[in-house]
């Protein structure tokens, strides 16, 4: 099987490229190395860089390419950026899926696996989340997202179009070798901010120590980016043997608080950290846990490296003994 994966370069899409090589399936990366960088893909993989905005260079990546499924990972992730710089969000996250989806049709390309997010839900009614909970995204980001989730349900409609949209709760954790770890710029996930806050002997910011949870820091479901992309791999085997149209939470259906990730963090690095408490952030959610149930049953998906410990460790040791290799990278 011959796959396209769009952000190979970053943090979970490089860790893709690993997984799909490893299961045999010859693979072709596009990414314009913009928050990415090319020394973080597997040599095994052909590379090819260029922009998927340029309608041109999709036209040229499908024309050649021959494709059984594509796995779409490029698009920017910041939910502060995207408050502060809208259009970017809109222009790459929904502009670079579109031209993908336009192309794969055209060249009967048929699955499609997108990398989406819980942030299409907004402040959640209820929790665990269920993936028939309603959307409303509190920010650019998750609004682009869930666009692009209804362009590929009219594609569904119109052309037959085979996908699945991933809907991440908080990806974590580096690889058990020490040889692929996490480094966003800009960077707002906790692990990452927190760890790098020992290394480099900073003050960490805590957002919000308010929230209606026993130790009143915010709950988030960690899933660890390994089994996360074991998530992508059993999707493309389910549409390439049964199609489908498909929305899946992927998390663990277990919250770790804020407080908790950090306790940890200081067990791990047997460091103190320098915390500067501040106010919440607009739009964040006091609890956010999956509903993995549907995931579960209907791909057999099964996290193995989610407990905390596991993703605050390999982190650790990543950041420890690779901090000059930043993947700078939305995804």
């Amino acid at each position: 099987m011959k796959i396209l994966i769009t952000g190979g370069a970053g943090y979970i899409g490089s860790f893709m490229v690993k997984a799909a090589l490893d299961k045999g399936y010859e693979v072709v990366v596009a990414d314009n190395l913009e928050r990415g960088q090319e020394k973080a893909i597997d040599k095994k993989a052909e590379f090819i860089l260029g922009d998927l905005k340029d309608k041109k260079f999709v036209e040229s990546l499908f024309s050649e390419g021959k494709f059984d499924a594509v796995v779409h990972f490029a698009g920017y992730i910041s939910m502060s950026e995207s408050v502060n710089n809208p259009y970017i969000y809109f222009d790459n996250n929904i502009n670079s899926s579109l031209n993908i989806v336009e192309n794969m049709v055209k060249h009967r390309v048929n699955n499609f696996v997108f990398s989406s997010t819980a942030g299409v839900y907004g402040n959640p009614i209820k929790t665990p989340i269920r993936e028939d909970h309603p959307k409303n995204p509190t920010n650019p980001y998750g609004e682009s997202k869930l666009m692009v989730e209804k362009i590929l349900s009219w594609y569904g409609k119109i052309y037959d179009l085979n996908f699945a949209s991933l809907r991440y709760f908080n990806a974590s954790g580096a690889s058990l070798d020490g040889g692929l770890g996490e480094s966003h710029s800009p960077e707002s996930h906790l692990v990452p901010n927190a760890i790098n806050s020992i290394l480099n002997k900073t003050q960490f910011t805590l957002y919000g120590n308010d929230y209606s949870t026993s130790d009143g820091t915010c709950i988030r479901d960690y899933i660890h980016v390994i089994d996360l992309v074991e998530a992508h791999i059993l999707a493309i085997f389910k549409l390439k043997n049964d199609g489908g149209k498909l929305f899946y939470n992927v998390g663990t259906g277990h919250g770790y608080s804020n407080k908790e990730v950090i306790d940890m963090i200081k067990k791990i690095s047997d460091s103190e950290i320098n915390i500067e408490n501040l106010g919440r952030r607009p739009g964040d959610a006091d609890i956010l846990i999956a509903d993995p149930n549907l995931i579960k049953r209907d791909l057999g998906f099964s996290p193995k490296y989610s407990d905390l410990e596991t993703i605050v460790k390999s982190a650790w040791e990543w950041h420890k003994t690779n901090s000059k290799f930043k993947i700078q990278s939305s995804k």
